[in-house]
Order: C-alpha cells, then structure tokens, then sequence
C-alpha cells in the first residue's frame, strides 16, 4: 500500500485574476517552427494571451495544440519597430540572451507589464535588437551545451515570470 494516494485533479481555471500583470511574447526569426510552436503552446499554457512573431513564421498545430487556439498571433517583418512601439505603450523590453551585462533569471525581477523578447537558435538576438531593450537576462546553464534550446529556455523564463507575479491558483 503506498504512503500517499495520489490522484489527477481537473486541470486550473484559465480565468486571469488580474489583467494588470500583462506578459507578451516576442520572437526574432526563428530556424525550426518546431521550436516556435513549442514556444506557442508554453506561452498558452502560461496564461499568455499575445505572441508576436517575425520572418516566415508558421505554427504547427500538432505541437502548438490548443495553444494556438487561444493565442493573439501577429506576424511582422521584422521585430525593431515592433519593440518601439511597445515600448512607447509602457512595457519593459527584457530579452532572453547570453550577454556581458545579463541579468541572472533567478535574481531579476519582472515588472508587470513585460515583452520577454527571444532571439534565433543559433544567432540568438542581434545587435540591433539588443540595443532595444532595457534588460536582458539569462539563465545559468552549468554544463555543455553553453545553452539551453530556445523553447525550453522560453519556458524557463515564462514559468518565472509566472511564479513570481501570479499567486499559486486556489
């Protein structure tokens, strides 16, 4: 007989609680839809209502699953102009990327209202994107390779936003 019983539970409402906490998701042009349709259905299963993408950008509805559904999906040329105008609406720029200044995912605070920007697998986000941003984190990665893939570190930082500004649902 085990110690503990445990049994699946019906899965947590998706209503928001407080539509002040505003997370958008935005990705450079990605190489595999495979990862950005992993990305689409995180960012579903985060409660993320909006995800903005760029280049020749195609969801896979066999991976992305009912994620894509429920997503706001714009697609745009590219992603500067973009970022601009989120910006002049009051977001926090914080892209996902290895760089010199980074911020450490387990010691940054989000702020409500936050564009998590995400670059290329294998180029991560350019120049001209980093210098958009007002924060860039990262996160530690303690053996080879020197990164994870784009869709899990996605949902890394999806999870931390989420922990850190929704309480656990009742």
């Amino acid at each position: 007989m085990p110690l503990y019983e445990h049994q699946r539970h019906k899965p947590q409402s998706t209503d928001s609680t407080d539509d002040s906490r505003e997370l958008i998701v935005a990705c450079a042009p990605m190489r595999s839809n495979i990862n950005l349709s992993g990305i689409a259905r995180t960012a579903s299963a985060s409660g993320i209502n909006r995800l903005v993408l760029t280049g020749n950008a195609k969801l896979i509805n066999k991976i992305a699953r009912d994620g894509a559904d429920e997503l706001s999906v714009e697609i745009h040329r590219t992603l500067p102009p973009v970022l601009k105008g989120f910006r002049e609406a009051g977001y926090r720029l914080v892209g996902l990327e290895q760089t010199t200044n980074s911020q450490d995912l387990n010691h940054y605070t989000f702020a409500s209202r936050t564009v998590l920007v995400i670059g290329n697998e294998r180029t991560g986000l350019t120049e001209e994107i980093l210098a958009e941003l007002d924060d860039v984190i990262e996160i530690p990665v303690y053996g080879l390779p020197h990164s994870f893939n784009v869709s899990s570190a996605t949902a890394m930082a999806l999870y931390e936003y989420r922990r850190q500004l929704n309480p656990t649902p009742s």
